[in-house]
């Protein structure tokens, strides 16, 4: 039953139809107005666990009220009048009439335990989606001096609370959602993000030495299709031991098809020709885009868990966890490429290695523009 209409902000009114917890929220409430001892068999339960602040505000004068003698409860309203004043100066939508409604709606005050649970459980998912939403703000924050780390320390907090939460929910046979997913987002192809493929083909073709120790780095990891074909080309052929330069990297994407209809031989000579800088430096900022495209993923897709209302607590865990897997295998990446540097074996016969640091203060041809 939906509760009555007031104007003021504290409202009970919802949207209709309200959704199951409203129901359940309501039923928990009018058991405990009913019998009042029972705040001692739901649980551990918080004010904010309620959906509606009105609703946890009751339940927290409830909390704060000395409980009354059983017998006297059964004919005096004086609990029910000292709870409904010391909600009002908090939610003054709340009236005697509503709390008496709460007592009536209540179906079985004996499984108020039952209540708290769903309660619980609503609480859980909500509180999911915001952890969700908050990843996904900081990956997308670019007013942030290091958003890769905070977003990293964001997917940490989400890992804690996931492992807060299947302590205090049972699992169960069934556990994976059944969800389906929205398309993941094109990862970033504006010019900056372009640009640096770009120069990280080129400087890692000019430095052969480094590209071996690149290991980090996978064409999934690009935003343009070209340029992860590109970059198996260059692993391939430091795969080999074969020679790395313009030419040999020209020969084989020819045989990979590259140059049949995604860019001629001379663009991509030209591309590879404007070397900047240091591979390692590149591939570092590739790396970074790609994990901050990971993180919005992720938080799309436990987002689209939370909205769905068949999921049950456990299946938001198990779902959201193995989301987040996909997350930490692209951060772990990213810590072994940005980590503290490990003694490299030196090769005299070889190209000297570039210096990590970024590009140098020299202005550099432009690499060509290559149609996405």
């Amino acid at each position: 039953m939906p509760p009555p209409s007031t104007t003021d902000d504290n409202d009970l009114d919802g949207l209709l139809p309200p959704p199951p917890v409203h129901y359940a929220e309501q039923s928990l409430l009018g058991a405990l107005l009913l019998d009042p001892h029972r705040l001692d068999e739901i649980g551990p339960l918080e004010p904010g666990h309620f959906s509606h602040p009105a609703h946890g505000t009751l339940f927290r004068a409830m909390r704060t009220a000395p409980a009354p003698d059983a017998e006297q409860h059964r004919t005096s309203p004086a609990w029910l009048n000292t709870v409904l004043d010391a909600s009002r100066p908090h939610a003054p939508g709340l009236t005697a009439s509503y709390l008496h409604t709460l007592i009536q709606v209540c179906p079985w005050p004996q499984n108020a335990a039952t209540y708290a649970r769903m309660v619980r459980a609503d609480h859980a998912r909500r509180s999911l989606r915001l952890h969700a939403e908050h990843l996904a703000q900081t990956a997308a924050d670019t007013t942030l001096p290091h958003r890769a780390k905070a977003t990293v320390q964001q997917a940490d907090t989400l890992a804690h609370f996931l492992d807060d939460l299947s302590g205090r929910f049972a699992p169960h046979p069934g556990s994976l959602p059944r969800t389906p997913l929205p398309p993941a987002p094109r990862q970033d192809t504006s010019e900056d993000a372009l640009d640096e493929e770009r120069l990280l083909i080129a400087t890692a073709t000019a430095y052969p030495a480094e590209t071996s120790q690149m290991r980090w780095l996978v064409p999934e990891d690009f935003a343009l299709p070209l340029h992860a074909a590109l970059w198996q080309c260059l692993t391939a052929l430091t795969h080999r031991g074969d020679p790395l330069d313009p030419i040999t990297v020209l020969w084989e994407a020819q045989h990979r098809g590259l140059l049949v209809h995604e860019i001629t031989s001379a663009d991509l000579l030209a591309l590879l020709s404007t070397p900047v800088g240091s591979p390692e430096h590149w591939g570092e900022k590739v790396l970074e885009r790609a994990l901050l495209s990971r993180a919005q993923n992720l938080a799309i897709s436990i987002a689209a868990f939370t909205d769905d209302p068949a999921n049950s607590p456990h299946q938001l865990i198990t779902g959201s966890r193995r989301a987040l897997a996909d997350l930490n295998a692209v951060r772990s990446r990213w810590q072994q490429a940005t980590g503290p540097a490990a003694p490299r074996a030196t090769h005299p016969a070889r190209t000297p290695a570039a210096p990590r640091a970024g590009p140098p203060a020299r202005t550099a041809p432009r690499p060509v523009r290559v149609t996405r």
